[in-house]
């Protein structure tokens, strides 16, 4: 039986991490259009870079918390898959094997002029002059603003071939990635969603709503679903 899980950013606040819309948080200090599109790159790289180096520093700062370590938990028992909006490492670092990230990876870079040729970044720090092996600068490695995902037919099959989906931390309000919902491939596949938020979704498909944040509600549903496999 195939689980797939699809994450948001409530997964990687229950670490510390800070998302959009926290009110103190990192992003509070930055504007978008500073350092989350391709203008902002060409405009000002070295506030680009810079941005992402904090993120990335940040993001080795913390660790899984027991959400990803309850996803994690499944491979033990189904085959697993995990979506996440999210572009830090927290669902590798708790053992999920098999991650596609939509909007990005902060472990890596990649090429201004062939966005295919991508690389590892050892540490947070990204040099400003750090070039590519094709010559050219390189950038993060993030979907900005305005930019294509180039995941998300990929994501969309996945979706497709569950057997269960999951919801975890995640508003549903950024597009494309909120339209996931709709490649269930049929009306008797169950979705669950784990957010402390009442969430819009319009789906024909059973949908049971645990309204608890990620670190405690995911650990209890995926109790519950290795139970019944009891």
């Amino acid at each position: 039986m195939k689980v797939v899980v699809f994450t948001g950013a409530g997964v990687s606040a229950d670490s510390g991490i800070s998302t959009f819309r926290d009110s103190d948080g990192l992003w509070a200090s930055y504007r978008i259009e500073d350092v989350c599109t391709p203008e902002a790159l060409l405009r000002d790289r070295a506030t680009v870079v810079e941005f992402y180096n904090i993120r990335r520093k940040e993001m080795l700062s913390k660790e899984p918390n027991p959400a990803h370590i309850a996803i994690a938990e499944l491979e033990k028992h189904f085959e697993v898959e995990v979506v996440t909006q999210n572009v830090d490492n927290l669902h590798e670092r708790a053992g999920s094997t098999r991650v596609t990230h939509l909007h990005g990876e902060l472990t890596k870079l990649r090429s201004t002029a062939n966005p295919n040729l991508i690389v590892d970044i050892d540490g947070w720090e990204q040099r400003l002059d750090a070039v590519a092996p094709d010559g050219s600068l390189l950038r993060p490695h993030i979907v900005f603003f305005g930019e294509a995902v180039p995941m998300f037919e990929r994501a969309a099959e996945i979706v497709s071939t569950a057997d269960i989906f999951i919801i975890v931390g995640t508003s549903l309000a950024v597009y494309p990635a909120a339209s996931l919902v709709q490649y269930v491939r049929n009306s008797n596949v169950p979705i669950y969603i784990v957010d402390p938020a009442a969430l819009n979704v319009r789906s024909r498909n059973p949908i049971t709503h645990i309204r608890e944040r990620a670190a405690v509600g995911v650990p209890q549903l995926v109790e519950q679903l290795i139970s019944s496999l009891k």
